[in-house]
């Protein structure tokens, strides 16, 4: 038998890789890894449980032993649970999101879920969004995709996708933080964000959702 397909899509905060990764897995009928979920999961439960950003051992169990559920909903993304709450709005909290990129640099935090993460490729295909999807943890992936955009137009999006959700944010301070994300998650010593030698680079500045999903299924037209 053939081995179960897997599309990687991996990029920098607010490159669009979530929306689009849910878009095309919905239209090709495949499963959905969304990775930077479970480094949120690790980061969100390690500030509930009072253990240190900078304890290596405390958050490898965290990683090892995380209570999660990702439950699928008729549109939109997963819903997901931790210890059986929802947390879906609290994971994409820049709190949140700086939290997991200190985590995600920890060499043992990584290796914890790797196989955590290879056990979703599951028939008919995955389609797997994150930072090192195409470089390290899927790394013979049929097809491999690496999204990016301006660090501006990235905090452009960001703010509104808070703004609509209600929540009190500052453009300058978004900017700030997505910098400092690129720079932490492009130059840490594992698994740093880059994109992978075969892999499609799409800039998607000012590109729309539905562009960038068609140049996407373009890719995997072999699959479709």
């Amino acid at each position: 038998m053939s081995p179960v397909p897997v599309l990687t899509i991996d990029g920098p905060s607010g490159s669009g890789k979530g929306t689009v990764s849910a878009e095309v897995a919905r239209r090709l009928g495949w499963h959905m890894l969304d990775s930077g979920a479970l480094y949120r999961l690790t980061a969100l439960a390690a500030l509930r449980h009072q253990v240190s950003l900078d304890d290596v051992e405390g958050l490898a169990e965290i990683a090892r032993t995380l209570e999660v559920e990702f439950l699928a909903q008729a549109q939109g993304p997963a819903r997901i649970m931790l210890e059986g709450q929802p947390v879906s709005d609290e994971l994409r909290t820049e709190s949140c999101g700086n939290a997991a990129s200190k985590v995600a640099a920890i060499p043992a935090v990584r290796e914890a879920l790797l196989q955590r993460q290879r056990d979703f490729q599951q028939a008919p295909g995955l389609v797997a969004d994150g930072r090192d999807m195409g470089t390290v943890v899927f790394p013979q992936a049929a097809v491999k995709v690496f999204l990016t955009a301006s660090a501006e137009e990235r905090a452009q999006r960001r703010f509104k996708q808070l703004k609509e959700k209600g929540m009190d944010v500052n453009l300058p301070a978004l900017l700030q933080e997505i910098a400092e994300r690129d720079q932490r998650d492009s130059n840490r010593s594992v698994a740093p964000l880059k994109p992978a030698e075969d892999a499609l680079v799409l800039d998607t500045t000012g590109m729309g959702i539905d562009e960038v999903v068609e140049s996407v299924l373009q890719a995997c037209k072999s699959f479709i």
